[in-house]
């Protein structure tokens, strides 16, 4: 008996404890269907029981962001009649055994999360992070997530405008898939919700038939890995973009002709999640029969049907006297549409296998009931922070011959190249620009979106690390003459078990309540990714951020890239954080920083906001405008050369090394002007309430990359090692 119980508890990942909870919830031994019912729900992928206490923090809220507590995603007021529904969410598991279709279906399942609202979606976005180019499987993992993303992405006609690559050594084992969708409200769209209400209303499945693929998926997603991953491939869901398409407009026409009350999409542990959240939200009951779901193979059992993550899927709760046209609407789409049973006023929710009850339970207690933990942390103080930093000692050769072969110097234009940018018509950017925007279909706005966190920084510091994941995109956001609206985070994280990791874990989001709160940009979605784990080997801690912004017009939105010759680059510096974080990073070292806690940040964002417009005002003339990144002005400036641009940077300033021009200065930015005095005095002026430096460093040239006067690239090798195919 105590051996069929062990076995039980490893096959469903409950522990004793929760075994206990359950009974004791029950009053009872759980019924065989409830088994997979508590283990799937009661993941760490569905319940949150780890980070949940925390993620209470982000109660901050203001009048362009509505409540929407525990609903798909968030939305904000843009004003002029429309919303946008945003969100990002993992799916490093499925993406590391299967790289293909788990980023595929990461594409899909965000997706689903923003049209299930209501919202069309209308940009897509990426936050990736892999290991050592030359690590085992990497370049197939790289290949085969890329690919995952723009075959489906493309193929579903929703363009992919912006993303973030990085690599580090501690993803070698696992990596970082992280997907982000903006939905669009226009005009009279009508917003849709997930609970579940109206006794006598039909529960009714659309969308493709269901199949084995990706059965105990969120209980997969919940754990570590050990050397055996492959095994878990049937765990890996498998996605149609070509039905994910058919879905979207079958849904949002449904939704236009109001025959829906509730909807929500089989995301996450599948007909499960859906049906018993959607019960537990409009606390009402469902009645349930299984044999009544559309499936792909008809041997499959209840606990099959009620796991089973196969994509392109809903649950809709529909008035009985709609059901026709909804059903002729879904066939029109060639999808399928079954009532599986009705919505009733008792709260419980009753599993059918035809005329047998495989359970009749309250929702609440497998959804509200589920554990919450208090995971062991210390409250953060800073490892690496020094009062005076040490100079590497590296030479201009070493230092970029590392960086171009270790990926940390690569415009990643072989990636871009893969993503359908323009479909749709209203992109305003290019793929590869660090802000993207997309014109408003009804007031013609600019919609920005940017992502953010640099696991270099996060490695430093896990504090400023998190507090950098905000700044540094909101800092990108502002330098193209966009308010900062609001926050999305997907916090992907080691073992919650382990105190280093739930002290990182929580120390980042403090610092991003903080940041968010200061920046008054609410975090109004998010996801939490834990066991980020192979065997003892933890992934840097990654809060990854989306954020979303505003700007009157795409117009004159100032370029990443060098745009004449022979013109002066300037930098506007705030030393807020100062590392040679790059450099280290090339030899796999963890930085030291130096701090300015006086500084004012968020201050420093808002003048950069408002800097595009009193460049327009006074007719100041800058051609190009970029945040500086990791890697310091050099880096920055090779970023922003072109295939005839660009620059030279040998003033050979008195007491300067080879590793400062390479020195990362949080937060400063580089802009070009053909009028050097003119534009100092204007910035000096302009930024004279704070302490910023502003410095010539060099200036924009054709064809000739010169860092000193005795350090030069050769231009054309260095375009091409710069775009190649990592």
């Amino acid at each position: 008996m105590i051996n069929d119980l062990e076995k039980k508890l490893k096959t469903y990942r409950l522990s004793v404890e929760e075994y206990e909870k359950i009974k004791s919830l029950l009053g009872r031994e759980p019924a065989p269907i409830e088994w997979p019912l508590y283990s799937a729900l009661w993941s760490e992928h569905c319940s949150y029981k780890s980070s949940k206490i925390h993620l209470r923090k982000f109660s901050y809220r203001n009048e362009r962001t509505p409540l929407m507590d525990g609903e798909n995603a968030g939305v904000v007021d843009l004003g002029f009649d429309e919303k946008i529904a945003f969100k990002m969410e993992s799916h490093n598991h499925p993406s590391f055994i299967e790289p293909v279709q788990g980023a595929a279906t990461g594409v899909g399942g965000i997706l689903r999360d923003i049209f299930t609202m209501g919202a069309r979606p209308i940009m897509s976005a990426n936050y990736l992070c892999f290991g050592d180019v030359d690590a085992p499987r990497m370049k197939d993992l790289m290949k085969g997530v890329v690919h995952g993303i723009s075959s489906y992405g493309n193929c579903v006609g929703v363009p992919t405008v912006n993303g973030q690559t990085n690599f580090h050594p501690r993803y070698n084992k696992n990596i970082l898939v992280n997907a982000l969708n903006v939905g669009y409200f226009g005009p009279g769209m009508k917003m849709a919700l997930s609970n579940a209400s109206g006794p006598g209303n039909y529960v009714v499945y659309v969308g493709a038939k269901t199949g084995r693929d990706g059965v105990h998926g969120a209980s997969m997603a919940s754990a570590s890995f050990d050397d055996d991953s492959e095994s878990k491939k049937p765990n890996v869901q498998i996605g149609d973009p070509f039905y994910e398409k058919l879905l979207i407009e079958a849904c949002l026409e449904v939704l236009e002709k109001n025959l829906v009350v509730a909807m929500q999409d089989m995301g996450a542990a599948g007909l499960t999640s859906s049906s018993f959240e959607m019960a537990s939200k409009g606390q009402v009951g469902l009645v349930i029969d299984l044999k009544k779901v559309p499936l792909r193979d008809s041997t499959m059992s209840p606990e099959d049907i009620l796991l089973s993550e196969s994509q392109e899927r809903m649950l809709l709760i529909c008035e009985p006297k709609n059901f026709d046209v909804l059903h002729k609407t879904f066939k029109k789409w060639n999808l399928d549409s079954a009532i599986l049973g009705e919505v009733q006023a008792q709260k419980k929710v009753k599993l059918m296998w035809g005329p047998e009850v495989l359970t009749d339970i309250d929702p609440d207690l497998i959804v509200e009931s589920a554990p919450r933990y208090e995971r062991p942390y210390t409250k953060w103080t800073p490892k690496n922070k020094v009062a005076e930093l040490t100079r590497p000692t590296i030479q201009f050769a070493e230092i970029l011959k590392k960086a171009l072969s270790s990926s940390k110097l690569n415009r990643f234009t072989w990636i871009y190249n893969q993503y359908d940018q323009r479909v749709g018509a209203k992109t305003a950017t290019a793929c590869e620009s660090a802000v993207a925007f997309t014109r408003l279909e009804h007031s013609g706005r600019g919609l920005a979106l940017a992502v953010g966190c640099r696991p270099d920084v996060m490695e430093m510091d896990a504090q400023i690390g998190a507090y950098d994941a905000v700044y540094y995109p909101a800092f990108q956001m502002a330098l193209k003459g966009a308010e900062v609206l609001a926050v999305t985070d997907c916090l992907n994280f080691g073992n919650p078990q382990k105190n280093e990791i739930m002290s990182e874990f929580v120390a980042s989001v403090d610092a991003i309540v903080d940041a968010s709160e200061q920046l008054k940009a609410p975090v109004i979605s998010g996801n939490v990714s834990f066991y980020n784990e192979t065997i003892t080997e933890n992934i840097v801690s990654t809060p990854a951020i989306g954020l979303v912004g505003l700007r009157d017009t795409v117009e004159d939105i100032r370029p990443d890239y060098f745009q004449n010759p022979f013109e002066m680059i300037l930098e506007v510096k705030l030393n807020w954080v100062e590392s040679f974080t790059w450099i280290n990073s090339l030899g796999n070292k963890t930085s030291s920083f130096k701090s300015y806690p006086e500084i004012n940040v968020p201050k420093f964002i808002q003048l950069c906001k408002n800097l595009d417009t009193e460049i327009k005002a006074k007719k100041i003339k800058v051609s190009a405008i970029k945040a500086v990144g990791l890697g310091g002005i050099t880096t920055t400036c090779l970023k922003m050369t072109t295939s005839e641009l660009g620059f030279d940077l040998s003033n050979d300033y008195q007491g300067v090394t080879a590793a400062d021009y390479f020195k990362d200065t949080f937060y400063s930015f580089l802009i070009t002007t053909s009028e050097l005095e003119e534009v100092r005095k204007f910035l000096k002026s302009y930024f004279n309430s704070i302490p910023v430096e502003i410095l010539k460093i060099g200036e924009t040239t054709q064809k000739i990359i010169r860092i000193t006067s005795e350090f030069q690239l050769d231009f054309d090798q260095f375009q091409k090692q710069f775009k190649q195919e990592i």
